[in-house]
């Protein structure tokens, strides 16, 4: 059994691009845990698309052994990278909950962000040892002293318990571990209890099945135990346990404090769940551990495979998916227009979008996805609630008594220079000023109470874009509030296009049905008969445009004769297109299924 006493397990928090996951390189080097051979920027992001995008989007855990300076004692480090970005804050959520400490990383050159607040919440909100590191001291535009002012005043610390740190160079790395080792506490629990471990992430791999990360608080789990997984009340023999090293290391077990993963050969998606506590069969633990709180999607979309046969992977992917991001939420859905696929909730539009291109990389699929939105609560006038995830489900306007949004409290920090531009932002997407402080001489942290529904689309490259990429956003969940909300309905050729629908304010309403209208136009071809679209509130048309249909002179052939033999032959013409419009079909293309990310309708 190893001695809880040299064990400490610790995360890493920050916002996006501050340095998070270089730093988890520097202590990979430092360590000798990953021979400098071997070294990768951003060795623990071993996603191709985390290496692109530049951002962490799955917590990685890894073991490392460090000798302490201060006492030569050798310790076991168990350090979790997080994601940085707002979309992923569950994941951090989940990280932090298998740790006693945290290091908190600001830029040295950008200072506190929004993200930075959020994270410093969630680590006093899990009682977590803080410790404090400005990163990016090698750089002539860094400001340490500055920025360790702002921090000892959102922390209430002395400015000299701050490190200084290049994570580039490597200088101050040693000093963040011994830090480490003094400042974190060992894990409590006791190896003599009854088995309890928290699963706080999953993957599916394809030979071996599920393989599940686990964190034992007490007792301890070896090869050949038989478990139980407590939620799902689902009964296994352990095949392997192991640590991670950052590869998977087989070890005989794993004991109180420790961070390391179980292989039980299971297969069947649904049988293991993260924030689940795992148990043995004989003397099994009493209660589970405290776990995670499923979080509740805030937007949606529909997920469709272009092809038709696709389905069936479509689901099987999404299932894998899953285990890998439990954040995520999906159902079956039909389509007239685009056939079988899945409504799927999102924690936010970059989690979207990192979803839908992981299933088209890493499962070959290729997907067509509808418009976003978010999730409204109907009263009806018989005083029943109806929680309404696509506009489709809409009820007739007849039945509705009031529509309920989802609100969020907004946090934007940006230099004092542009305080005025986003205020005006967020007051055009109808945004309620809350509060404003200044974090220091030059920065300010402004707060909005906003509908979610003006955040998802373009917010957020909106403000970058009034603040010259200065400012920063963070936003959570604040409740359902009554708004004065309309069902937009598109319709083509006379039909109703349910996956062009949106809910939008009545303000906005008239404005975004004359550009979706014009931009459709553009989109969808011609055909040889006219093509009308309509953008309707209830039955009422608010917007048209044609698009007009092939012509083709059918009377080129005739020469003189009576005017009677043109007209015959014109009248047969217009019945041929008459009949035409009405059975046949209009294609429109996927892009048009997005076009609201291209709307503006706040200007």
């Amino acid at each position: 059994m190893t001695d809880k006493k040299l064990i400490r397990n610790f995360s890493i928090i920050a916002h996006i691009d501050h340095g998070k996951s270089t730093l988890a390189d520097r202590i990979l080097e430092v360590t000798e845990t990953v021979s400098s051979r071997d070294m990768l920027d951003q060795y623990l992001d071993d996603m191709d698309l985390e290496r692109e995008r530049g951002i962490t989007i799955k917590a990685h855990a890894v073991r490392v052994v460090y000798k302490c300076r201060l006492d030569g004692m050798q310790y076991i480090l168990n350090l979790i990278d997080t994601p940085g970005h707002v979309d992923f804050s569950y994941e951090v959520s989940r990280s932090l909950a298998a740790c006693e400490g945290a290091v908190l990383v600001v830029d040295a050159t950008q200072g506190i962000q929004a993200q930075t607040l959020a994270n410093i919440y969630l680590a006093v909100a899990n009682d977590l040892e803080i410790i404090p590191v400005i990163n990016k001291i090698d750089l002539a535009s860094a400001r340490p002293e500055e920025v360790s002012e702002e921090l000892g005043l959102v922390l209430g610390i002395a400015k000299d318990k701050i490190l200084t740190v290049s994570a580039k160079t490597g200088k101050g790395i040693e000093d963040i571990l011994d830090r480490i080792v003094v400042d974190i506490p060992p894990p409590g629990g006791d190896e003599n209890l009854a088995l309890q471990a928290l699963i706080f992430d999953s993957e599916y791999d394809l030979y071996r099945g599920i393989v599940v990360f686990i964190r034992v608080v007490n007792g301890f789990i070896e090869s050949g135990m038989k478990i139980k997984f407590m939620a799902e009340n689902t009964v296994t023999t352990v095949e392997e346990v192991g640590i991670l090293n950052p590869r998977m290391i087989k070890k005989d077990t794993l004991s109180a404090g420790e961070v390391g993963y179980i292989i039980t050969g299971i297969k069947e998606i649904g049988n293991i769940s993260v924030g689940d506590t795992v148990t043995t069969v004989k003397d099994s633990a009493i209660k589970t551990l405290p776990g995670y709180k499923k979080p509740k999607p805030m937007v949606y979309c529909g997920l469709f495979p272009i092809e038709g046969i696709h389905y069936e992977e479509l689901r099987e992917a999404l299932g894998k998916l899953l285990l890998n991001d439990s954040s995520l939420d999906y159902a079956p859905e039909i389509s007239g227009a685009l056939g079988f696929g899945f409504r799927c909730g999102f924690l936010g539009l970059l989690h979207m979008d990192i979803v839908k291109e992981r299933l088209e990389r890493e499962y070959g699929l290729s997907l067509v996805t509808t418009a976003p939105n978010v999730a409204y609560r109907i009263v009806l006038t018989d005083a029943t609630i109806l929680e309404v995830k696509r506009p489709s489900d809409f009820p007739a306007e007849e039945k509705i008594k009031e529509i309920q949004e989802p609100f969020v409290n907004v946090t934007i920090i940006s230099p004092k220079d542009y305080i005025g531009d986003i205020m005006a932002l967020a007051n055009s997407k109808r945004g309620e000023f809350v509060d404003m402080q200044y974090l220091s001489v030059e920065r300010v942290e402004i707060k909005y109470v906003m509908p979610l529904s003006e955040i998802i689309v373009d917010f957020f490259n909106l403000l970058k874009s009034v603040s010259a990429g200065f400012a920063s956003l963070d936003y959570e969940f604040s409740g359902y509030k009554t708004s004065d909300l309309v069902k937009l309905d598109i319709l083509v050729a006379g039909s109703q296009v349910d996956e062009l629908s949106a809910i939008l304010h009545r303000e906005k309403a008239y404005a975004t049905g004359r550009e979706l209208v014009t931009k459709l136009r553009k989109l969808i071809s011609r055909e040889n008969f006219e093509i009308a679209i309509q953008a309707a509130i209830g039955k009422r048309i608010i917007a048209k445009d044609r698009i007009a249909p092939y012509r083709k002179d059918v009377t080129t052939g005739l020469y003189g004769g009576d005017i009677t033999r043109k007209r015959k032959v014109l009248e047969k013409q217009k019945k041929g297109k008459k009949k035409m419009k009405r059975i046949g079909k209009v294609s429109i293309p996927s892009e048009a299924f997005m076009s609201f990310y291209k709307i503006d309708s706040g200007k």
